[in-house]
């Protein structure tokens, strides 16, 4: 159970426009590239890291590498955004619950007969067949963001989460984190599959309520930003 999403969905009582996203697309394939691009009501924001999600955003659900589908997209993204500047953060990969996440190692690496894990790590096998670096994290989504600010700024440019762009399908997480954090958000409307859970479907009902009572996501402030001088 993901007791950091259930205790932020309580707080979105207090702060509905928390999950609502900066930018929304069909799918990952419409992603702007470079996502300064997803913004056009905001002066190119200096977006100079971007977060993504995996599970229904790039990839099939419990599945480690890119929809094939994707995969033109995805290399373009790793193409504008290269090296540590790219950052796969998943609330499967990564975490607590995938055994002997801390491991970094390659795909072909054999796996002693005395190890207690009957297979890699869901991380070493995602980034083995993205070439993207999967962060490991203790706290999951939508209570990520400090470990990916503590990353970001030691790997990259980064020096203010406005300069972070975060790309997912799920609101109550993946859109939360980001205003949590004071990045962008970009939300991928319609997944790898379709998802007809009772969640999914609250989610998106809740995202078309707000919007029609006119509520909106909050600035992002920082520098470069209209807010932030």
């Amino acid at each position: 159970m993901n007791v950091s999403a259930t205790i932020s969905t309580l707080k979105l009582i207090r702060d509905p426009s928390l999950c609502l996203p900066h930018a929304t697309i069909p799918t990952f394939a419409h992603l702007p590239v470079p996502l300064s691009a997803a913004f056009p009501r905001h002066a190119r924001p200096d977006i100079r890291a971007v977060v993504l999600d995996k599970d229904n955003c790039f990839a099939v659900p419990r599945a480690n590498e890119v929809y094939k589908p994707y995969s033109d997209k995805f290399q373009q993204l790793r193409a504008a955004y290269p090296g540590a500047r790219l950052l796969i953060v998943s609330n499967s990969a990564g975490t607590d619950d995938d055994v002997s996440h801390q491991e970094v190692l390659p795909l072909s690496s054999p796996t002693p007969p005395s190890s207690p894990r009957l297979s890699p790590p869901k991380a070493a096998l995602l980034e083995a067949n993205t070439g993207v670096s999967v962060l490991r994290h203790s706290r999951k989504k939508p209570s990520a963001h400090p470990q990916i600010l503590a990353h970001l700024t030691a790997e990259t440019d980064v020096t203010h989460p406005s300069q972070i762009a975060v790309v997912g399908d799920r609101l109550f997480t993946d859109m939360v984190m980001a205003n949590r954090m004071g990045a962008w958000g970009v939300w991928v409307k319609d997944g790898v599959v379709e998802e007809r859970g009772l969640f999914t479907r609250a989610e998106k009902a809740l995202e078309g309520w707000l919007r029609t009572r006119g509520y909106t996501p909050p600035e992002v402030v920082g520098p470069g930003t209209p807010f932030g001088g």
